[in-house]
């Protein structure tokens, strides 16, 4: 059964302003998919396979993974184009007790470690140019965190002119580096078809799935574009074509960087780098390179925290509307327009996060396995608004339907079992921040029937 259409997009007697385009939904979607992955992953990543060929191939069926779910994401979007993205199409298909399960997820591990993980990014290469130590690289990733949190609560406009700015210098810079790499790689050494043993302990099968885990980490954040669906212009139109021509050029600039890199370094040189990036512009340009990476990731970084506080408060705000949270959320600022309130939830817990779990490593470690769970609820959701007509006019379809969203569901399936089975504990540790959620879920969604109970009978 398909449940209730959630609330429209109003709350305290203000609406959203529909300012965002075509061009901003790009902008979001590449701004906060380039973050630090490109640069932290390559590395770690070679250390699982013992070749670039199977590397790039990888990358590569991981962009036809992120492509094809970006034509479900597509559709989804513009059969729902309001504020909230997979929090509505999975409440609407499965319930309220599933769409808390979702936010919950968002606020206490998803999007809010993703803020926490990128901002110490952001203060490590800041200590490229002024020496911090631990309670200083702290502090630093703590005030990056509150720096955009503040930016995005006095207005989604302001925001998305940082996040155009920061995607074209992004863009723009790992386009250098590939222009570099061919351009200035005459006189050094051809290392892609160097070979080296891999390193991963948990067997051919499983260093793939953990080579996968790390891509698919360095290509998230796409399906976030239907988040701020209510502050778009035309979100029928600017979805599917953001998702299209944005997930294109991500797949496109990360096949030809991780080319670059593997020419330059070869596999020993990726497993012995840490900052992959600048060893390569070190070694092809000298020292200045070192220093023009940092820039590059302190804007790709930050860029990325900013796309991710303009999406995920809209989720916790469309939850408190659909009253499923604190009411408290349920709020619109009446001078600037956003979501505030939820804002500062998610900035306050992205702290939180950032002090507890303390390195990239460990926070990033618990994003793709819960991340993997709801594309696969997401996926389901299309075959049932399919079949209950959801939506109006003029909406995108996937082609090849049911044949491509199955397979596509059917390849989240092998990859959540294939890493529970070989990450066993990890995997534990990533649940438990979902099922942790479950208590709350039942209070909030008991709490929710009863309002509505008293509303009939008054």
């Amino acid at each position: 059964m398909l449940h209730k259409m959630p609330a429209q997009e109003k709350s305290s007697g203000y609406s959203f302003r529909k300012v965002l385009g075509v061009p901003d939904g790009i902008a979001i979607l590449i701004g906060i998919s380039i973050g630090a992955g490109i640069y932290s992953t390559p590395q770690i990543i070679a250390g699982y396979l013992g070749s670039f060929g199977p590397i790039l191939l990888l990358w590569l069926l991981a962009g036809v993974f992120v492509f094809t779910s970006g034509l479900i994401y597509a559709e989804l979007g513009t059969r729902m184009p309001s504020t909230g993205g997979e929090y509505l199409y999975i409440s609407r298909c499965f319930g309220p007790f599933a769409g808390f399960v979702f936010g919950w997820a968002q606020l206490f591990i998803v999007r809010t470690s993703a803020a926490a993980g990128l901002a110490l990014i952001v203060a490590d290469y800041f200590g490229y140019f002024i020496v911090l130590d631990k309670t200083s690289r702290v502090l630093t990733a703590l005030a990056v965190i509150f720096l955009f949190g503040l930016l995005n609560y006095i207005g989604i406009q302001r925001a998305s002119i940082y996040q155009k700015l920061s995607t074209i210098l992004k863009v723009g810079a790992l386009m250098t580096i590939v222009a570099v790499g061919f351009l200035f790689s005459g006189g050094h050494e051809n290392l892609l078809s160097s070979h080296a043993a891999p390193e991963g302990g948990v067997g051919p099968v499983g260093n793939v799935v953990a080579a996968l885990m790390l891509i698919i980490f360095s290509h998230t954040g796409w399906e976030r574009i239907g988040y701020s669906a209510g502050e778009m212009k035309n979100p029928k139109r600017v979805i599917p074509l953001s998702l299209m021509i944005g997930i294109t050029l991500v797949v496109l600039l990360y096949a030809l960087t991780n080319l670059t890199y593997h020419k330059t370094l070869g596999m020993a040189g990726m497993r012995e780098s840490t900052i992959v990036a600048s060893d390569v512009l070190t070694v092809l340009i000298g020292p200045v390179g070192a220093a023009l990476i940092a820039i590059l990731v302190i804007i790709s970084a930050s860029g990325s925290i900013n796309g991710t506080m303009m999406t995920a408060p809209r989720v916790y705000y469309a939850m408190s509307r659909d009253g499923l949270f604190f009411k408290w959320l349920d709020f619109v600022h009446p001078r600037f327009r956003t979501p505030s309130r939820a804002i500062v939830a998610h900035c306050v817990w992205a702290g939180a996060i950032l002090l507890i779990r303390g390195t990239f490593e460990t926070i990033a470690a618990g994003l793709v396995f819960a991340i993997l769970i709801f594309y696969g609820l997401s996926t389901l959701a299309l075959f049932r608004m399919r079949r209950g007509n959801i939506g109006g006019p003029d909406i995108f379809r996937v082609p090849l339907y049911p044949f491509l969203p199955l397979i596509f569901l059917l390849l989240i399936i092998g990859l959540i079992l294939l890493r529970a089975y070989f990450e066993w504990q990890k995997s534990l540790v990533d649940l438990a921040f979902i099922v942790t959620g479950i208590p709350f879920a039942f209070y909030w969604c008991r709490r929710k029937r009863k309002t509505k109970d008293g509303l009939k009978t008054a």
